[in-house]
């Protein structure tokens, strides 16, 4: 690591150099004033500057949580601080390695001088052999005094203060886990067991919106509402789902966790559509069939109300393309209501990922009109004729890059009221599903998507 340092100090210090000059050389009158980012100085003092390590330009907003963490623990073992911001310092480069980003250049030169200083004298405080055996010793003193101690606390702890404990051992891990890897030292089977631990408790404890749905969540307020409840129960019934075969079951899991191991949807849009859903449900449900003195259960009515309002627009569209609806439902009564929550649910983490294609409705509903199909495929065990396998979905959430990453001459784009025109009219159906790649809608550049009711030339 020292040798690291060394290297990137030379063109650190003739950087820094050079810039004092340049500045000298301007004149006191062209001199601008030089912006200090500062909240709270740490990592003691940087010469003429202030550092402060938790400011960081936006371009390297990853490495705020491990700087975080060294500010944390310098106080109990400033090796282990240094440690963590030196993983920093070696993410940022990662990050941007040309320092392009605004201020980036600055905050990395600043950090390698906090480096170069404080790398001697916290190594020679180090009281293990090696520095992975230093951070791994730290992180098992760091989780029997706090997280241990904070958990024992028979309900007494602050759920701020659990949420902050599992967020610095989790960056703990992190660097402990790179600093092993470099050094060559196997972690402890003890740590391991610990961080499984923690991650665990990581999720139950992860921010939410209104509601919280964690499995420890029974005795909150919000989760006590009837209405709440029978829309999370029905959510959780996944009975005769067929889950891949590589699939790691959880506690609590329900039809929006199926629909994302199954199309790869994004987490935290899972996670922000369940609460969509379950608000929606729980809304018609409380105003129209409210059913105070009864187990929760969620009525028939407000799920079939819920639904028509969802997919008003999507059976219309099917209905001026002379299409039959892909909502198909099963004839055994009991499916019923899980059919209709995994297609309202695959609606909403679809539009939940939609993006500026939000301004597409109909290029949405094409997108659904195939999902939904394809949903019905896989859960009536319908084999694929090119494969003889069972139904598998076409995409699994890749991401297409287009317009040369919006380089492209504006003149070349296609905006989305020209693109939406094409889902108006039946020759959409000719893309095909999975799409076809040399459709007539794709290659650039387009000179005439189709013909009168379609696109104009670009």
């Amino acid at each position: 690591m020292r040798d690291l340092i060394r290297e990137e100090s030379s063109s650190s210090s003739s950087l820094l150099s050079s810039r004092a000059k340049m500045s000298s050389s301007s004149g006191s009158d062209q001199r601008q004033p030089v912006r200090r980012i500062r909240r709270t100085q740490t990592g003691g003092n940087l010469g003429e500057a202030a550092f402060d390590s938790e400011v960081v330009p936006s371009s390297l907003s990853e490495i705020a949580p491990i700087l975080r963490v060294a500010n944390e623990v310098e106080s109990s073992n400033p090796r282990v601080a240094y440690l963590c911001r030196f993983y920093a310092y070696d993410k940022a480069r990662r990050l941007d390695p040309t320092s392009s980003g605004r201020g980036v250049r600055q905050f990395k030169t600043a950090l390698l001088q906090c480096l170069e200083r404080e790398n001697d004298p916290t190594l020679r405080g180090r009281v293990k052999k090696s520095d992975a055996r230093e951070v791994q010793s730290f992180y098992q003193h760091y989780y029997k005094k706090y997280i241990q101690a904070l958990t024992n606390a028979a309900g007494k702890a602050d759920r701020a203060q659990l949420t902050k404990a599992y967020q610095t051992a989790n960056g703990l891990f992190e660097v402990l886990k790179c600093v092993s890897t470099v050094q060559c030292i196997e972690v402890d089977h003890e740590i391991l067991e610990a961080q499984d631990k923690v991650a665990e408790q990581t999720e139950i404890l992860a921010s939410y919106n209104i509601l919280p749905l964690h499995p420890d969540s029974a005795n909150q307020t919000t989760m006590q509402y009837p209405e709440i409840q029978a829309a999370v129960y029905a959510l959780r019934n996944t009975r005769g789902l067929p889950w891949p075969n590589d699939h790691k079951r959880k506690k609590d899991e329900d039809i929006l966790d199926w629909l994302q191991e199954m199309f790869g949807f994004q987490k935290d849009n899972v996670a922000n559509q369940r609460e969509h859903l379950i608000l929606l449900l729980a809304n018609v449900h409380i105003r129209q069939f409210p059913k105070p003195d009864q187990q929760p259960k969620l009525d028939d009515r407000a799920l079939t109300e819920v639904m028509e309002k969802l997919f008003k627009n999507y059976e219309r569209w099917c209905k001026y393309l002379d299409r039959k609806s892909s909502l198909w439902l099963p004839t055994i009564q009991q499916e019923v209501q899980q059919r209709k929550l995994l297609y309202m649910g695959l609606y909403l983490v679809i539009w939940g990922e939609a993006a500026n294609l939000r301004f597409m409705p109909e290029c949405i509903f094409y997108i659904y009109h195939h999902m939904a199909f394809e949903i019905h495929g896989m859960l009536a065990g319908n084999v694929s004729p090119p494969t003889r396998e069972n139904v598998q979905p076409a995409y699994g959430g890749e991401e297409a890059e287009r317009s040369k990453q919006g380089k492209s001459k504006h003149s070349h784009w296609r905006n989305y009221d020209g693109l939406n025109k094409y889902f108006w009219s039946v020759d959409c159906f000719r893309l095909g599903w999975p799409m076809r790649a040399e459709a007539d809608f794709f290659p650039l550049p387009v000179k005439q998507l189709i013909g009168k009711n379609g696109l104009s030339p670009v």
